[in-house]
């Protein structure tokens, strides 16, 4: 879980696949090598969560907000 101390960063990671792995290089020292499948997994995990953060970030001056669950 983030806190409001964590910093937000605009620049995407740089992935590559190499010899059957991928590579993910980002800010902050990100550094990571995954399988396949787990990189499939995670990207899939961050698609789901972008799309919720962009909900909350239009819905955030609404007085009525989804619950978090």
């Amino acid at each position: 879980m983030m806190s409001d101390k964590d910093p937000v960063y605009d620049e995407p990671s740089e992935v590559r696949a190499v010899d059957g792995r991928v590579d993910v290089k980002g800010p902050d020292a990100v550094d990571v090598t995954l399988s396949p499948e787990a990189a499939e997994v995670t990207s899939e995990r961050l698609l789901t969560e972008t799309f919720k953060a962009r909900g909350q970030q239009r819905l955030k001056g609404y007085p009525h907000q989804p619950r978090e669950s």
